[in-house]
C-alpha cells in the first residue's frame, strides 16, 4: 500500500513538473492570441522563448544541490524532463527567429552568425545542446557507459554561460536579468566546487 501511495505521489509531482514547464509556453500563446505581447510581438515572443529556455537550464542545474541539501534524492529524476523542456524552448526560440523574423532566409542567418556575436554565441550553445538532448535516454547511458555519458553532459557548464552571454549581448538597455542569471550560475558553480572539495577531503588517501 505504501509503495502504491509513493508511486502515486511521484506521478502527481511529475505531472506538476510537466505542467509547470509547459505553462510558460501556454501563457505566451495566450498572450499572442489576445494581442498582449507589446508593441513588437515578434521580438517579445522570440526573446521570451529563449529566456524560458535559459531559466529551465538553470533550474536543471539547481536540482542536484537541492536534492542533496533537502535530502530528497528522488528530485533528480525530474532533471531530464526539465532539461528536455529547456531544449524545446531553445529550439522554438531559434526556429521562431529563423521562421518569423528571417522568413527562412538562411543566407541572412549565416551572415548573422558570422557578424553578430550574440547570435554566434547563441548558435554555439544550441549546437552543444543537441547531443545532450539526443543522449538523454537511459538507453544512451547504457550504450556510452555512465562515465562517458557524464563527461558529455558536463557541456551544460559551457552551454549555460554561453546562453547568459547571448542574452546579455542581445539586450540593449536593462542588463539586470542576464546578470542575475549569471550570478545564479556562478553560485551553482561555487556549490559544485565546494562539493568536489568536500568529497576529496572525505576520500581516504
Amino acid at each position: 500500500m505504501s509503495k502504491r501511495l509513493s508511486k502515486t505521489q511521484d506521478n502527481a509531482v511529475y505531472a506538476g513538473v510537466w505542467l509547470a514547464c509547459f505553462a510558460p509556453l501556454a501563457w505566451l500563446a495566450w498572450r499572442g492570441f489576445s494581442g498582449d505581447l507589446g508593441a513588437n510581438p515578434i521580438e517579445t515572443l522570440i526573446r521570451q522563448l529563449g529566456v524560458w529556455g535559459l531559466r529551465l537550464l538553470l533550474v536543471g542545474l539547481v536540482i542536484t544541490p537541492a536534492a542533496r541539501i533537502l535530502r530528497k534524492p528522488r528530485l533528480v529524476r525530474f532533471r531530464r524532463t526539465i532539461g528536455l523542456f529547456a531544449f524545446a524552448y531553445v529550439t522554438l526560440h531559434l526556429f521562431s527567429y529563423i521562421g518569423i523574423d528571417l522568413f527562412f532566409d538562411f543566407g541572412q542567418l549565416w551572415k548573422d552568425i558570422l557578424k553578430r556575436p550574440f547570435i554566434t554565441l547563441g548558435m554555439l550553445a544550441f549546437v552543444l545542446l543537441i547531443p545532450l538532448a539526443v543522449t538523454s535516454t537511459n538507453g544512451w547511458v547504457i550504450r556510452m557507459g555512465r562515465a562517458a555519458w557524464q563527461r558529455l553532459h558536463w557541456l551544460i557548464y559551457l552551454i549555460v554561460p554561453l546562453g547568459v552571454a547571448h542574452y546579455y549581448l542581445l539586450v540593449k538597455a536593462d542588463h539586470r536579468p542576464p546578470l542575475v542569471y549569471g550570478a545564479v550560475f556562478l553560485a551553482l558553480m561555487g556549490w559544485r566546487v565546494w562539493e568536489l572539495r568536500k568529497r576529496a577531503q572525505q576520500t581516504p588517501a
